[in-house]
């Protein structure tokens, strides 16, 4: 049975040895997020500490940290239930009535999900109010020193179209400025951004409502990389297995979720801005401060036990990782569907994202590859998507390495490379220069190999190469002087070593070549957070009928650079306060 709440999942937690309560005091300013930081990396449990300086209620964390939580958040029933939705597309049409008997599980399934209405007086949402400087005593969270303040991390930011009709829920980060205004960071290409453009026009403040908790189910829908009009409450009861209960707010303003922990009510007005950040963030560095929407509250309504969830983001592995494995899975079943041609397809949460995906592909002709290519790189939040690697052989796109050996073996690069300048960028890449702005790649490796990949370098020293190691057949890494030390270092490589590394289709330089050749999430966050295509992807190549046809090798810079934003590390004394205290957080 899929959790219908927090503490129907807490409950689980708890009877599976999953749940880990602290009840020595702990202060939300840093000391949490280490504790945190150090069970996540040790696969350990989900906490939820019920003393938490400066505020009456509970937090819990690390809800979703490892592959098993994920599973018992959700089990398997979603997963089957897509399958069967798409499957049922095909043996529907048409609609027979001996069609429509074969499908009437499916059916009756699918007329749980929806939304319904219940009274007050059953929805927990609705025990307590805050009105009086409504933000005052939540356990809102700082987590890494540069950070511009506290941020909810776990929000689930609910709005709709000031025309009326579809709604969206999302997940943006909100920096709280007082008791009263918090930051709303509304990126590009994000649903509640676009609703908030349309007021704007209109010169109208948008109706905000943040939910903190619910249904797993509803956290799940809120991140998920859907179609910008497929409603993220239809998702969480399509999850759920049954219909979502909501409530009409006493206040007015949108129905609340009636099993939420906590319900924020506001507006974000028109035309006005204020700095946000820096916030250390899922990509594994601060991102920096800069100007957004604000959200002034209203009222808050919270349950009268409420728990505050919340997440700690920083260098992969965290949270997002397993939650965005589920997603995949989940919504793997409909690529094919949205995007003819799809057959696999696989973003890697390891580098943040959009800064990486691929996909398996049909080439049924010549080139159709490529077509597929261009229309996922059009396809809501995909065309943030800033390396695309695309093959037409099967393979299991989780494993990297096992990928990009299939795609080298048939890359070539006077015809497979295509790099496109002056695009847009997730917000929180900054390799572009620009905010928003920045670069992309499509790499095709299609039909019958051309080349056999080595595997071991042994064409002599490299020069001005200290340090050479082999992350799969076909990709060397090498590494050097830093980017501030010498810039042209790449171009010098191709210039005067091109010729010892023709067998290597790609060869890339990173600041530690031996610390992330043997390690996925190391060599993924490392080499594809670190560089812009147009800017740092090197290459002999020429010019026919306005066509780059490159050679190999192919020479990725991802060092790090003078403007990146600083990779995130704990603050040194609060690494010894929690060293210090650390049988006290866990003392039986």
């Amino acid at each position: 049975m899929v959790p219908t709440n927090l503490r129907a999942f807490l409950e689980i937690l708890r009877r599976e040895n999953e749940l880990i309560e602290v009840s020595a005091p702990v202060d939300p300013n840093l000391e949490l997020a280490e504790i945190h930081r150090r069970v996540i990396d040790e696969q350990g449990p989900a906490l939820l500490f019920t003393n938490v300086k400066g505020s009456a209620f509970p937090v819990v964390t690390n809800l979703f940290g490892t592959t098993r939580r994920v599973d018992l958040a959700f089990g398997p029933k979603p997963e089957q239930f897509m399958k069967a939705v798409i499957n049922a597309t095909s043996t529907l049409m048409p609609p027979t009535p001996k069609a429509l008997w074969g499908e009437r599980d499916l059916i009756f399934d699918l007329l749980k999900v929806g939304t319904k209405k219940i009274q007050p007086n059953q929805a927990p949402i609705l025990g307590g109010l805050k009105k009086d400087n409504p933000l005052a005593g939540l356990p809102v969270l700082t987590s890494w020193q540069e950070d511009g303040g506290p941020f909810v991390t776990l929000p689930l930011v609910y709005t709709e179209h000031p025309d009326g009709g579809h709604h969206n829920l999302g997940m943006y980060r909100m920096q709280v400025y007082d008791d009263f205004t918090t930051g709303m960071h509304w990126q590009i290409h994000k649903g509640g951004g676009f609703h908030y453009h349309e007021a704007e026009k209109r010169n109208q403040a948008l109706p905000v409502t943040v939910f903190l908790g619910g249904p797993p189910a509803l956290i799940a829908s809120a991140i998920a990389p859907v179609p910008e009009h497929l409603p993220e409450l239809m998702l969480a009861s399509l999850i759920l297995g049954q219909k979502l209960p909501m409530v009409e707010n006493p206040h007015g303003g949108h129905r609340l979720v009636a099993e939420a922990e906590f319900a924020i009510c506001g507006s974000v007005p028109p035309h006005l801005r204020r700095p946000e950040g820096p916030f250390g963030d899922h990509f594994g560095y601060y991102s920096l401060t800069h100007d957004f929407p604000v959200f002034n509250v209203n009222h808050v309504w919270h349950r009268k036990d409420a728990i505050y969830p919340a997440t700690i983001v920083g260098k992969p592995r965290q949270e997002d990782y397993f939650l965005g494995e589920f997603l995949q899975r989940l919504l793997e079943p409909a690529f094919p569907m949205a995007m003819p041609g799809v057959k696999d397809l696989w973003t890697y949460a390891e580098t943040g994202f959009h800064p990486l995906a691929a996909a398996v592909v049909r080439e049924s002709y010549s080139r159709e590859a490529l077509g597929t290519a261009f229309r996922i790189l059009g396809e809501g939040q995909l065309s943030l998507t800033k390396f695309l690697i695309v093959t037409d052989q099967p393979t299991t796109l989780a494993n990297f390495s096992q990928l990009l050996e299939k795609v080298l073996e048939r890359f070539d690069p006077a015809r497979d490379l295509f790099i496109f300048n002056k695009t847009s960028h997730d917000t929180l890449d900054y390799t572009g220069g620009q905010l928003n702005h920045g670069s992309k790649a499509v790499l095709l490796g299609t039909g019958d190999p051309v080349r056999e990949l080595p595997r071991a370098y042994t064409e002599g020293e490299l020069p001005e190469i200290t340090d050479i190691a082999v992350y799969c057949g076909g990709c060397l890494l090498v590494s050097g002087a830093s980017y501030e030390l010498e810039p042209e270092l790449p171009q010098r490589l191709l210039a005067n070593a091109a010729h010892r590394l023709t067998q290597w289709p790609l060869v890339i330089l990173v600041d530690d070549a031996s610390g992330i050749a043997y390690d996925q999430t190391k060599f993924l966050w490392t080499v594809f957070t670190r560089f812009n295509p147009a800017s740092d992807m090197y290459a002999q190549s020429s010019v026919n009928r306005h066509h780059i046809a490159y050679e190999v090798p192919i020479v990725i810079d991802a060092r790090m650079k003078p403007g990146y934003p600083d990779e995130l590390f704990p603050r040194e004394d609060i690494v010894e306060q929690v060293d210090r205290r650390w049988k006290e957080y866990f003392a039986k």
